[in-house]
């Protein structure tokens, strides 16, 4: 069943191309939705699949790479709103 979250991802994670490896990421795991930057600093993902592959995928995150570096990632759930693919907003 699919389910979605709202997360907030703080750390090292604007100007070292988190956006785009959450997007390929995502790509990877079958996640739908979006990832954005926030003006604080963290940025904002909303992100849709099954419950198994929604953990997976936060794991990946939380891992990174060489460039990011996740300190938290805080995690609601939200609404299901059926997005077909995973987007880069600005």
């Amino acid at each position: 069943m699919k389910q979605a979250q709202h997360l907030i991802v703080s750390g090292r994670v604007q100007g070292v191309g988190f956006r785009y490896f959450a997007q390929a990421t995502a790509l990877e795991y079958g996640i739908t939705g979006w990832v954005r930057n926030l003006n604080d600093g963290t940025v904002e993902l909303q992100i849709e699949g099954d419950a198994e592959r929604l953990e997976s995928y936060k794991r990946a995150l939380y891992d990174g790479n060489r460039f990011v570096g996740v300190e938290r990632i805080e995690a609601e759930d939200t609404t299901v709103e059926s997005f077909r693919k995973f987007d880069i907003r600005y």
